[in-house]
């Protein structure tokens, strides 16, 4: 069963359930008034009549002398002796000799009850008479219902009628309301449909100006901006896999062409055989890269947390990467006095992630120019920034630094890396609670700074932790 016919049921039931609850109100409420105005009738005929008794010297009562009591108005009355015997009954009642109510003749105090004699229903007040404290007689005084029963007759047709009316009337009215606020969600199913035959993401669902602001109106929101990331991340795998192809065919190629070279001329030539050592080099280091970045988003990647102080580990990284500068003599590297700064995290990925900055500041900075990495604490956060001075990075490539294989420019594509040390950089420092910025004016070089939660004195480190 459809959502949509759910909520129409639903909707249809809700509606015709208070209206049957409404009219099982007022019936009730109409019997019980019809009854009252028929006792009413009764009391007062009763009155009348105690009012107007006469009792002989022996004995007899006489009730029925009033000349103005109308005895045909569905009115009836019985006066019975103390013994049970019929002293007098009104005209309209004809041969009935019967009690009207025979349970409330032998009550002894005043009823009102509902009787029956035959198929006729009757509503009976029984009333003792006592002359100085002795019986004397019983009144009865009964009304036909008859009237009763047939407004109440009346009203249960016109109850169903309008509850039927108005149960057809909700299943046509609310199934087209409920099918008309549904319509997006059944033109996101067709979209989502149409994008799973496709595999092209990028329809959107149109939004309404009615349910902007509503409950389906951030549900549409919610879905397009899904829909715009799929088709970001389906571009970023394509693009993937084409650099992936692309980085693996370099390689490839040369150590293929070498080989080729070797084998035409039957002997190992030294320059061919270091040439292919390089190349298995730069794809063990592309597989390794890949391999952390599968594993990082898979979370099957183990943190081993534990106090790092981050002003040594720049101080040791530092040292390592002056290697990378002595390719460029005149290139400095210059570590600004450094402040205190503990952190919980893991020591070999915070190298990494260091080591990634460093040696891409190195990278990119021509010889002559100047590396620059500073440490020091602000408020609750440790800021390590690293600082260049090379070719800088356009203002359109910064939001896509840290995505896989992206590199800026043609002349950081000629280079030798492969575009995935900033995608590990960021999943590095995300793991670890922090934010990564980068800040960058073409030709003068870039400032990316790193932001982590410092641990505060007495502030324990959690153990061992998988990364999610």
């Amino acid at each position: 069963m459809s959502l949509q016919t759910r909520l129409t049921l639903l909707y249809t039931s809700l509606i015709g359930g208070m209206l049957l609850l409404f009219g099982a109100s007022v019936y009730a409420l109409l019997s019980v008034l019809l009854v009252r105005q028929v006792d009413a009738t009764l009391l007062q005929t009763a009155q009348d009549l105690i009012a107007s008794i006469q009792v002989s010297a022996v004995g007899d009562v006489k009730a029925l002398s009033l000349p103005n009591l109308d005895f045909t108005a569905n009115v009836f009355v019985q006066v019975w002796s103390p013994t049970g015997k019929l002293q007098q009954s009104s005209p309209n009642l004809g041969a009935i000799t019967t009690p009207l109510d025979p349970v409330g003749l032998r009550q002894g105090h005043p009823t009102l009850r509902q009787t029956r004699i035959g198929q006729t229903r009757l509503r009976v007040l029984t009333v003792p008479l006592e002359l100085s404290g002795r019986p004397v007689a019983v009144l009865q005084v009964a009304a036909l219902l008859t009237s009763v029963d047939q407004a109440r007759r009346v009203l249960v047709t016109a109850l169903a009628t309008a509850l039927l009316l108005t149960v057809g009337l909700a299943l046509l009215i609310g199934g087209w309301a409920i099918r008309r606020e549904l319509a997006p969600l059944e033109e996101a199913t067709r979209i989502a449909q149409t994008i799973t035959e496709t595999g092209n993401p990028s329809r959107r669902i149109p939004l309404p100006r009615r349910h902007e602001g509503d409950e389906i109106g951030a549900l549409i929101h919610a879905f397009n901006d899904t829909l715009t990331r799929l088709e970001h991340q389906f571009a970023v795998q394509r693009r993937f896999l084409a650099d992936v192809s692309h980085e693996l065919r370099t390689p490839l190629t040369v150590i293929k062409g070498n080989v080729q070279l070797m084998r035409r001329f039957g002997k190992a030539d030294p320059e061919a055989l270091q040439s292919i050592e390089q190349e298995a080099d730069r794809l063990t280091r592309l597989v390794e890269e890949l391999l952390f970045l599968v594993q990082a988003e898979s979370g099957h990647l183990p943190l081993q947390r534990k106090l790092v102080p981050l002003e040594e580990l720049v101080l040791e990284v530092a040292q390592e990467v002056r290697v990378l500068a002595r390719e460029k003599p005149h290139l400095r590297l210059l570590v600004k006095p450094l402040e205190p700064a503990t952190v919980c995290g893991d020591r070999d990925r915070l190298k990494q992630m260091l080591l990634n900055l460093l040696s891409n500041a190195l990278k990119y900075t021509p010889d002559g120019g100047e590396v620059r990495v500073g440490l020091f604490p602000k408020e609750d956060e440790a800021l390590l920034e690293v600082q260049d001075t090379g070719l800088g990075i356009p203002p359109e490539d910064i939001p896509y630094l840290f995505e896989r294989f992206y590199r800026a420019d043609r002349a950081r594509q000629r280079s030798k890396g492969f575009g995935l040390g900033l995608s590990i950089t960021y999943w590095i420092v995300q793991n670890h609670q922090g934010t990564i910025e980068v800040t960058s004016q073409p030709g003068k070089g870039a400032l990316f700074t790193v932001r982590l939660p410092l641990l505060a004195e007495g502030q324990p480190c959690n153990g061992e932790g998988n990364a999610t």
